[in-house]
């Protein structure tokens, strides 16, 4: 074991059971609230035949979470289900009144929701009218009020006092347990509930959930499930976009965004479709119309972040941008704006009555979710975490929700948050000596990286630039190759970098904040990094 490895371990105290997890240890899903009264329900639903209609979400947790509940039922014997997803532009995000007017019209027995259902007492409550019993599974807060369903499987419910740890699964993760309560009972073969945590990877990593104990085993084992796929769809997709080597990154910034696409645009329904497939065939034709909408997506928000960095820079502590922007990229647009001006950021786009609909994204101690609580009286909807948000407006209100949102933050008298966005390593050097591919090959034990589990920073404190070299058809990535005091060489690539560090002083020594990667070329293997930060 590499020597900078043995040494990160002592400093992030990481043990065995995380190095290598027992699948033995997860918790009992019977933990888990009302998943007894649920478990019970699906078995009635089960031995009647009932038609069971699953309503998921539009992003990818939605998405995985909706074929994970599909395919535990199937293997637990249900015959008659469906899954319907909401749409962003007309159902907006939770359960809908086209919910109600579906099921009734397919004669559904038993709607169970993934991802989504907490907050929607009144929908809920309309299917119990109609006879339609509702079991809800989710991983979002949850009101003071919940709705009066046959089960409201969530690990955030107030009421639960249970493992603290399974407040961090995502959806999917909650969907998965339902699975193993299936398995536990006798309905699914031992066994055959662990081919579904590819899709347990996919959406705990592509919904940011905190890879805690419970998260990290099965986000371990998601990795070897998904390695081994049997999924056309994902083989397809993975192919599509260049996944040679299975990495967290590359769920985040290749699979996750292609699978995002179809809810960001238009409906998730071609993703699902994908996840879905059995056929190769079919998974080439829906992978390739996937591929064409995050082209798209991308076109969308690079114009719409040229538009918005053309303006002056606002000098509120919380930014408001509107345009006439497509509503899928909204998200992603402040996320970026949060991360070129360290400020909370709010972007809306105009619709067609005078209405103004917006996602916004924060960080650190400004908290979106009490920000749009405090302008409640000016808005006409809203909601979410603390870190990402969605709002609803009338165009006349614009300027009032902006200067009620700088309003709140000012009444916070927050100090220091800058810190959120400092760089910190794990490990300082003074050399590159150690930097192997045995390292690498250590740090890959580690897999997946993510929320409570980053990717290992090191430091590398005064080291000379070489050369350095522009790259890509605009210029705009940076390559440098820096020496150390030995005169070792590394090289390092930093994508979309600052324009400050095109102007590096070739005589002056730097700190170097990177990450380690591993560079095949004509099947020759040598270690490079990503350039964080210089200082």
């Amino acid at each position: 074991m590499n020597k900078l490895f043995t040494q990160l371990l002592q400093i992030r105290n990481i043990k065995d059971d995380f190095l290598n997890p027992k699948y033995e240890s997860l918790e009992d899903p019977f933990s888990l609230p009302d998943m007894e009264p649920a478990i019970t329900r699906i078995k009635q639903a089960l031995k009647n035949h009932d038609q069971i209609l699953i309503y998921g979400d539009y992003d990818v947790d939605g998405v995985t979470s909706s074929t994970v509940m599909k395919q535990a039922l199937e293997l637990a014997g249900a015959k008659n289900i469906e899954i319907m997803l909401p749409d962003r532009f007309a159902d907006g995000y939770g359960m809908s009144p086209r919910l109600v007017e579906r099921a009734k019209k397919q004669n559904i027995n038993l709607v169970i929701t993934v991802d989504c259902g907490s907050g929607n007492r009144e929908i809920v409550e309309e299917l119990n009218t109609a006879g339609i019993d509702t079991i809800v599974t989710d991983h979002h807060e949850c009101p003071h009020e919940l709705p009066e369903a046959i089960a409201i499987v969530n690990p955030k419910r107030p009421d639960y006092s249970g493992n603290k740890t399974l407040r961090d699964l995502a959806g999917v993760g909650v969907a998965f347990k339902v699975a193993q309560a299936l398995v536990r009972e006798g309905l699914i073969p031992e066994g055959q509930e662990k081919w579904l945590l590819d899709l347990v990877l996919i959406g705990t990593i592509c919904d940011n959930m905190t890879l805690s104990r419970e998260n990290r085993i099965l986000t371990f084992y998601g990795m070897k499930v998904l390695a081994k796929t049997r999924r056309p769809g994902l083989k397809e997709l993975m192919r599509a976009a260049g996944v040679k080597t299975l990495k967290s990154e590359a769920i985040g910034f290749q699979i996750g965004p292609r699978l995002n696409a179809a809810g960001r645009l238009k409906t998730a329904d071609l993703s699902l479709e994908l996840l879905l497939t059995t056929q190769a065939s079919e998974a080439a034709k829906l992978t390739a119309k996937l591929e064409e909408l995050n082209q798209k997506r991308r076109l969308e928000q690079t114009a719409a972040l040229k538009e918005i960095k053309a303006k002056p820079a606002t000098k509120n502590p919380v930014i408001v941008e509107a345009g006439n922007w497509h509503e899928g990229v909204l998200g992603i647009i402040a996320g970026h704006l949060v991360e070129d001006y360290h400020k909370p950021a709010f972007v809306l786009t105009k619709l067609e009555n005078d209405l103004y609909k917006g996602s916004g994204r924060s960080f650190g101690d400004f908290d979106l979710s009490k920000a749009l609580d405090y302008a409640k009286d000016i808005i006409i909807g809203g909601g979410g975490h603390a870190g990402a948000a969605g709002v609803k407006l009338a165009a006349d209100q614009l300027e009032p929700f902006t200067n009620k949102l700088v309003e709140y933050y000012k009444s916070l008298h927050l100090t220091d948050q800058e810190k959120y966005f400092n760089t910190a390593a794990d490990l300082t050097l003074q050399d590159f000596q150690d930097l192997s591919l045995e390292l690498l090959s250590d740090i890959a034990k580690l897999e997946p990286f993510g929320e409570g589990n980053p990717e290992p920073i090191f430091k590398i404190e005064q080291a000379r630039i070489l050369h350095a070299t522009r790259m890509g058809g605009e210029g705009q990535h940076l390559r440098l190759d820096i020496e150390d005091k030995n005169g070792r060489t590394l090289k390092l690539v930093a994508f979309f970098a600052p324009e400050k560090w095109f102007n590096l002083d070739q005589d002056t020594l730097y700190n170097f904040f990177i990450k380690l990667v591993e560079n095949d070329f004509n099947n020759v293997k040598t270690v490079e990094a990503r350039l964080l930060n210089v200082v």
